[in-house]
């Protein structure tokens, strides 16, 4: 795994972040459907994020309905967030550092 990888993998948790954050704000708008993001390999090391929306649980007919944002959700998928992000970070970080002690050795 190189660094671009992490790179996009950061960017990928960045939008899901962004998402999660959204759908947090929103979970007292009447008629909200959350954005359910996935975050998928996107092939060759990129790591991409899916945001479709979630299934429109309410009917149609109501006028108020109630927003479909699950707090429970939303809150776990902060931590995992959280968890990625760092992982990524120190990846990151120790790449740094070990390209660093080569560069050392060859001067």
């Amino acid at each position: 795994m190189n660094i671009s990888s992490n790179v996009s993998s950061l960017m990928a948790n960045n939008t899901f972040a962004n998402n999660n954050a959204h759908n947090i704000a929103n979970v007292n708008t009447d008629n909200f459907i959350p954005t359910d993001t996935r975050i998928v390999d996107g092939g060759n090391g990129a790591i991409t994020a899916s945001s479709p929306k979630a299934d429109n649980q309410n009917s149609t007919s109501i006028t108020f309905a109630p927003s479909q944002t699950d707090l429970a959700v939303e809150l776990t998928d902060q931590v995992q967030i959280e968890a990625i992000n760092e992982v990524n970070i120190n990846a990151i970080r120790t790449k740094d550092e070990m390209l660093g002690t080569l560069l050392d050795l060859k001067v």
